[in-house]
């Protein structure tokens, strides 16, 4: 029986052409690597994106980046109240005012002597200046006053650039956004608020976002995210905690000793100990070259101080560490310690915090990655790519 001519079809008729068989079709292989290489340009394309809206938008997009990881953590409390009957606006407000309290409080009690301590540190600088250049002219006699200074300027200036390179840089920020008043101002006022607002429509996000994931896709990604929430909660939280612990612990101890701004170099010890290694070098060599210079004729002063820095960094990498921070997200040092310096480098103070929980989340995704590379047909070799 002859197919019938288009101009004898009924009007509104479906018309389905006969496949041409005649040029070779892609092999399952080749276009399964199609698929790869379309989801890995889209997800390069997508992560470049972000790194330049960050770039161009750091000082503006600051308060809302921290809003949003405030309400991140603040999510689980939240929900938890709502489930016992609370409203979820009233637990958002209470929440969030209690959190800015805190900030407040620690703030009122730990600035003015923090400031009062590091204008003293300021102030004492000439004086350790001084004493190099004496120093230099004892050790070595035949050295005129001229040589004393410019090998005391040369020390110094080694001493700064050492710093810098070792993480000064990343705390660089803070004076970057501390220096006009409206940003301080504005990011206090603002964080707050999208905090407040992205509490109160969490769950609406959360199914939107879930909105737009293909269906064939949806289990993997809600497994996924799963891994990544579990391993952002328990890697930063962890984190969080043994800072404070080490922070009240240098602080303590290096102020029992008598050491010259232990509190300021306490507080500074445990607010870089989210670095590993790099962060406890630094305060480390900032507070024995301190107990130097004031402790010169007191060795055992000296060695309290080196032991301080010593037994801090063996209870922190084998008790600690191992003990709150959530062995599920485990990260190489030397991977945090990379995406710390870059993007503190890229986005000043507030990039180098929002790598530890950016670190937290690729790990979840590289390991992913692996895992699907070495169960797929490409690491197998099962199948003919050219087909």
């Amino acid at each position: 029986m002859c197919c019938p001519r288009m101009d004898e079809m009924p009007p509104g008729s479906l018309v389905i052409a006969p496949r041409d068989t005649s040029r070779p079709q892609p092999s399952a292989g080749a276009r399964y690597i199609r698929l790869w290489r379309i989801r890995a340009m889209w997800w390069v394309g997508t992560f470049v994106t972000l790194i330049l809206l960050l770039w161009i938008l750091g000082p503006i997009v600051t308060p809302f980046l921290v809003g949003a990881f405030v309400a991140y953590f603040l999510n689980p409390l939240v929900s938890l109240l709502e489930r016992r009957r609370i409203p979820r606006a009233l637990s958002s407000a209470v929440l969030v005012v209690s959190m800015m309290a805190l900030i407040l409080a620690t703030i009122i009690l730990l600035l003015p002597s923090l400031l009062s301590e590091a204008n003293d540190l300021i102030r004492a600088i000439p004086g350790w200046y001084d004493a190099a250049q004496n120093a230099v002219a004892r050790m070595w006699p035949s050295v005129s006053r001229a040589e004393a200074s410019g090998a005391a300027a040369d020390l110094f200036e080694r001493i700064r650039e050492t710093m810098t390179e070792a993480g000064v840089s990343v705390l660089g920020g803070v004076i970057t956004s501390l220096n006009s008043i409206v940003q301080f101002v504005v990011f206090w006022v603002l964080m707050p608020v999208v905090a407040f607002y992205l509490l109160m429509d969490w769950q609406r996000l959360v199914s939107g976002v879930e909105a737009l994931v293909p269906r064939a896709n949806l289990s993997t990604v809600r497994e996924l995210a799963r891994d990544v929430d579990i391993a952002i909660a328990g890697f930063v939280r962890g984190v969080i905690v043994v800072c404070i612990i080490l922070a009240i612990y240098y602080a303590s101890l290096l102020g029992l000793v008598g050491l010259n701004f232990g509190l300021l170099i306490g507080v500074f010890a445990g607010f870089v100990a989210f670095i590993p290694y790099v962060g406890a070098f630094v305060s480390g060599t900032l507070a024995i070259g301190i107990a130097l210079g004031q402790f010169w004729e007191d060795p055992v002063s000296i060695a309290l101080v080196v032991g301080i820095f010593v037994v801090g960094q063996i209870v922190e990498a084998r008790f600690l560490v191992p003990r709150i921070v959530s062995s599920s997200a485990s990260v190489h040092p030397v991977w945090l310690i990379f995406a710390v310096f870059a993007f503190g480098y890229l986005f000043g103070l507030p990039g180098a915090i929002a790598a530890v929980p950016l670190v937290a989340a690729l790990a979840v995704l590289v390991r992913f990655a692996v895992h699907e590379y070495h169960h797929s047909p490409v690491y197998a070799g099962t199948f003919d790519v050219e087909g």
